[in-house]
């Protein structure tokens, strides 16, 4: 009997141990779906080597990538996501382009986090992890507190972007003097600047002050007109701040119309979105000092000085997102013991990226961005 017994306890720790075994040898499979080929390939190698770099830093042997090609085309990605479905995947990083989502509805069971930084109509299992119009909106909100600043305005793009901007205002009740949609083309642009700014007036102001200086008896007239024929406008500008919704040579644009208009940014306060730390605007001397939301700068570089280390080329910009969507998305499943589900994107959390800190509530994701200025050669952080 007691040999008996001892056989059933040892059979039943067998069993035990199996189990343990089976549940430490599951793989947890994460899905990737970028453009691996085509057009865009060099975006998706990237991505793809960024997600591998996780992998390696989180170091736990059960979780795996499992990439498919999109080649950038909604058709292509649906049919990959139902692969990856087929193989019991139930998270997917990607797609990166918000073209790509249109078809993703119909693999409700299946939630994307897309690369892209669009939150408007988006399918309600794609949850976006870019660095979206909120995210950066609130943090230009917590510099105006620090900075102080109380009459700004907003200039937007009459872009698609435009509805991004415009719902990023309304739902984070940012402070505006006003808001102002302008058009890209340059000729236009300027027109529309020098009515905002009122420029014919106060050009026409110092106009006519230098005027009333020479028919005056002032004495010191001739120093009075010799200091005002050196400005090119007269009178204030009615904001403090300007918040300019662009980047690249768009923004230079903007920022040239503001400067013919005699509004530098000594003046008033240049605020634009994240630049991605763009060297060639610490070029553009008289755009600076320009404030921008924007990730870890000092992360960022050490994230950038690695990749290279280990694949001898500089990653796409994006990539930088990638390699924290996986972090991200391990640090849910171990939080939620590994059980892998839609409601853990749900759930109220913090996650410590490499961007910053990543909030996820109610299957929507922002992030709590830093703070710089680009100011003499370089780009210092203001929180």
């Amino acid at each position: 009997m007691k040999k008996f017994i001892q056989f059933i306890i040892f059979t039943f720790i067998g069993l035990i141990l199996n189990i343990f075994q089976s549940l430490a040898d599951e793989k947890i499979k994460i899905g990737l779906v970028v453009p691996l080929s085509g057009e865009y390939k060099e975006i998706g190698n990237s991505i793809l080597k960024s997600a591998r770099l996780a992998i390696n830093k989180i170091d736990d042997l059960r979780i795996e990538i499992i990439p498919r090609d999109t080649k950038s085309n909604p058709e292509t990605t649906l049919r990959v996501s139902k692969e990856l479905h087929e193989q019991g995947i139930k998270i997917i990083i990607g797609p990166v382009f918000n073209k790509n989502l249109i078809y993703l509805d119909e693999l409700n069971e299946i939630t994307f986090l897309s690369l892209s930084n669009t939150n408007i109509n988006n399918p309600k299992n794609v949850i976006s992890g870019g660095i979206n119009a909120i995210s950066q909106i609130n943090a230009i909100k917590k510099f105006q507190e620090f900075a102080k600043l109380e009459r700004s305005i907003l200039l937007i793009p009459n872009s698609e972007f435009k509805n991004e901007i415009e719902d990023a205002v309304k739902k984070t009740k940012i402070k505006l003097k006003d808001k102002f949609i302008y058009d890209s083309d340059p000729t236009i642009l300027t027109s529309q600047i020098e009515k905002l700014t009122r420029y014919p007036q106060r050009k026409q102001n110092l106009k006519d002050e230098i005027k009333r200086l020479k028919n005056s008896n002032d004495v010191n007239k001739q120093k009075k007109i010799f200091n005002l024929e050196k400005r090119h406008t007269l009178g204030g500008i009615n904001f403090d701040s300007v918040i300019i919704a662009d980047f690249d040579e768009s923004l230079k644009s903007v920022t040239t119309s503001l400067l013919y208009t005699d509004v530098s940014s000594n003046r008033v306060n240049y605020i634009t979105l994240n630049q991605w730390f763009d060297k060639s605007i610490l070029k553009e001397k008289n755009l600076q000092p320009i404030y921008f939301p924007s990730i870890n700068k000092e992360n960022y570089d050490n994230f950038v000085s690695e990749y290279f280390n280990i694949y001898n080329e500089y990653p796409n910009q994006i990539s930088f997102l990638s390699f924290d969507l996986v972090g991200l998305v391990y640090f849910l499943i171990y939080k939620n013991d590994f059980v892998i589900n839609n409601k853990i994107f749900y759930k109220k959390n913090k996650f410590k990226g490499k961007i910053g800190i990543f909030e996820i509530n109610k299957n929507k994701i922002s992030h709590i961005l830093n703070f710089y200025v680009a100011e003499n050669d370089n780009f210092k952080k203001i929180f």
